[in-house]
């Protein structure tokens, strides 16, 4: 194997979900996250984005259609990571989440960002971030990163909103 290194230009461009009812998975990612809809394959198929991109989320029923969730403790996706772009972007979803009364798998603050977790309807985990300006990430005495599990600023964060 040679040392190759990926550009550093290189971006994650989508995920594509394997889920058991398009409807509800379109509930979720477009009437609760608000996704928008580019592309829809039928009844087994759709691409969704944000600001006009072909799609950032593919969700399909190919495989999956009436099944049940992959089982947590198995190999496969850990999450899907959806980046804000500011911290009172973060805030709103957040606040949609509690009007909604949709369940949080957790909440954190890891040094870099800031992230809100929850699963969408079929278990697959989905993460909600900001990242905060790179001159704010936590270093060691040696210029290392060094992220962290802490716990989020609930209030602060949702004072983004009227603050």
């Amino acid at each position: 194997m040679s040392n190759y290194i990926v550009p550093a230009q290189t971006k994650m461009g989508h995920v594509h979900l394997k889920v058991s009812d398009l409807d509800k998975a379109l509930e979720f990612y477009q009437g609760l996250l608000g996704f928008e809809i580019m592309q829809r394959y039928g009844d087994q198929a759709v691409f969704i984005s944000a600001g006009g991109y072909h799609h950032h989320i593919g969700l399909n029923t190919w495989y999956s259609k009436g099944m049940p969730p992959a089982p947590r403790r198995a190999a496969g996706l850990f999450h899907t990571a959806i980046l804000y772009p500011t911290r009172k972007d973060l805030a709103v979803i957040l606040q949609r989440l509690i009007d909604a009364k949709y369940p949080l798998t957790g909440a954190s603050d890891h040094g870099v960002s800031e992230a809100i977790y929850l699963d969408d309807p079929d278990g697959n985990g989905v993460e909600l971030y900001w990242d905060k300006p790179q001159d704010q990430w936590p270093l060691d005495a040696n210029g290392h990163l060094q992220m962290v599990t802490e716990p989020l600023d609930i209030p602060g964060l949702l004072g983004e909103i009227t603050g």
